[in-house]
């Protein structure tokens, strides 16, 4: 939330300090919205493991440096350029940030994350675990992982999976952003704080101020959830148990005349096959499963996605050659075995998030 200084290239990528008896966290790249790099999600399990238990930091503030948002998600370039040299550099990024993620879930003192601005991917990790989750007016919170050929990780399908009806399954699914009425209706926020507003509740923070009483001193009445009219036919169309039921679905609303289920279906024929099908499988088992679990199945799939030929091609298509025309392999629903799936969702490793 802080203006981006001229000396931020000269800064390590994540400031990190004390500020009378809280913990700050600021991620510090802001020409890339800063997008989580393996030495960040470092620095910031560092702190965070420094601070848990010491008596002097009752709560962690972290927000996000720039005016864009806190944090685009991670560093999909060089996840590209560690599956395409097949060395161990995604796998390990992987690890550490699912780790840091459980860590923030289980965070013994309070976590206060300040969703302002883009918050994808990993900056959904990095805040909505937290148990302290504002967001603002310009709030952007998605996992867009389907269309680059992934999933949506840092325990995305946790989360998505224990939201109302089938909403989550229509955000994983479709990868579409959400602002903060809907964030907050779908439980991945706690309060709405004005973004002129942040700068004095961080300051108040800062200055010693109760966690509740600063938050609750800043906080207004939130925007309302615009999902919340199509709430009927997202239930019933999302509900089924594969991705082609979903889309049948969606076709027939739309030969209705509903727009936005046609706009849906139209939406999720963009995205990689393959991730469909993983991301489907992962949210109907996930609520079944602790966050601890889903993060370690988190691991494997990540590996065992990037193994396919959709990853790298996502993230070309998306980042690097950006012509926003990914050639998926397999090119269709009906070409993903279940068999494909099962083996991706298995994927053996040697390394996990808690080793």
């Amino acid at each position: 939330m802080t203006t981006e200084s001229q000396d931020a290239v000269a800064q390590p990528p994540v400031l990190v300090r004390r500020a009378g008896t809280i913990g700050r966290i600021e991620l510090n790249k802001p020409k890339a919205i800063n997008a989580l790099g393996g030495e960040m999600v470092a620095m910031v399990a560092a702190a965070l493991e420094a601070w848990k238990d010491d008596p002097e930091v009752t709560a962690v503030v972290v927000t996000g440096r720039g005016e864009r948002g806190l944090c685009a998600g991670g560093d999909i370039k060089a996840i590209h350029r560690s599956v395409v040299a097949g060395d161990e550099n995604a796998l390990l990024f992987f690890s550490t940030e699912y780790a840091m993620n459980h860590l923030i879930a289980e965070y013994p003192k309070p976590y206060v994350a300040v969703m302002d601005g883009i918050t994808m991917g990993g900056g959904v990790g990095i805040s909505a675990h937290g148990s302290v989750r504002i967001v603002t007016e310009t709030s952007k919170i998605g996992m867009p992982e389907t269309g680059i050929g992934l999933f949506p990780d840092v325990g995305g399908t946790y989360l998505l999976s224990r939201t109302p009806g089938e909403i989550g399954t229509y955000f994983a699914l479709t990868g579409e952003a959400f602002g903060p009425g809907t964030a907050l209706a779908l439980g991945l926020a706690d309060h709405f704080v004005p973004r002129d507003a942040v700068p004095a509740l961080v300051e108040a923070l800062e200055t010693g101020t109760d966690v509740a009483e600063a938050v609750g001193a800043s906080a207004t009445e939130a925007p309302a959830d615009p999902t919340a009219a199509d709430r009927e036919w997202i239930d019933a169309c999302f509900a089924g148990n594969t991705v082609q039921e979903i889309l049948a679905a969606l076709d027939a609303a739309a030969a209705e005349g509903n727009e936005k289920a046609g706009a849906a279906a139209a939406t999720i024929r963009t995205k990689s096959p393959t991730s469909l099908a993983v991301t489907l499988a992962m949210l109907r088992t996930a609520p079944d499963m602790t966050l601890a679990e889903v993060l370690e199945r988190d691991l494997r799939v990540a590996v065992g996605i990037g193994r396919q030929p959709d990853l790298v091609e996502g993230i070309r298509a998306q980042v690097i050659d950006k012509d926003r025309n990914p050639q998926w392999n397999p090119a269709s629903l009906d070409e993903v075995s279940p068999a494909l799936v099962q083996s991706i969702l298995t994927t053996e490793l040697e390394r996990t998030v808690f080793a």
